[in-house]
This record gives structure tokens, sequence and C-alpha cells, in this order.
């Protein structure tokens, strides 16, 4: 049985976008600390995989690829004892506060 995740060969009539389009500046910066996660040994592709694929289906489906990344990403640091959730949830109010971002 496939999972949420595995889309490929499902039924869709919607169109794929080819078009090249611009990184928006959070997801430059999402892959960024990716990369520099795993390249510091702090997280593997497969555990990043792991925690996305894990995702409950409804929010998969909902989240565009770089917002699955990030999500990736916070469980990793979360479970890995790197950050607290609440840590998080502080600098990223403060980020709102500054950037208007949520």
């Amino acid at each position: 049985m496939a999972r949420t995740h595995d889309l490929g060969g499902r039924p869709n009539d919607a169109p794929l976008n080819l078009e090249e389009h611009t990184l928006a500046d959070w997801e430059v910066v999402t892959d960024a600390l990716s990369a520099a996660l795993g390249a510091r040994g702090l997280r593997t592709g497969d555990e990043l995989r792991r925690a996305m694929e894990n995702m409950p289906p409804d929010e998969y489906l909902a989240l565009s690829y770089y917002e699955r990344w990030a999500f990736g990403t916070e469980q990793l640091l979360v479970e890995k004892g790197i950050l607290t959730r609440e840590e998080i949830d502080a600098r990223m109010a403060e980020l709102e506060g500054t950037w208007g971002v949520s």
C-alpha cells in the first residue's frame, strides 16, 4: 500500500508545472540550513526523508516542497535534542515581529 508521499503513478488531471521559478528567500534559507546540518553530520538524507514521510497525510499534501523540508528539519532538531519546540516557537515569534512572517 502506497503512503501519502508516494505520489508517482497516481491518477491526476493536473498538468505538471515545468516552468522555472525563483525561490523565495525562506526556501533558499531552508535549503542552506539543511545542507549545513548535513555537512556537520547533524542529519542524514534518510533521516530528513523519514521525518517528512512520517508527517500526517493531510499536512503532507497541504505543504509545499520546502515547507516539508522545514517541517522535517524541525522534527529532527527536536528529536536529537538540539533545539526544543519552545525555542523554535520563540524564535519564530521574533521573526514574525521583525519580518512579518509566519
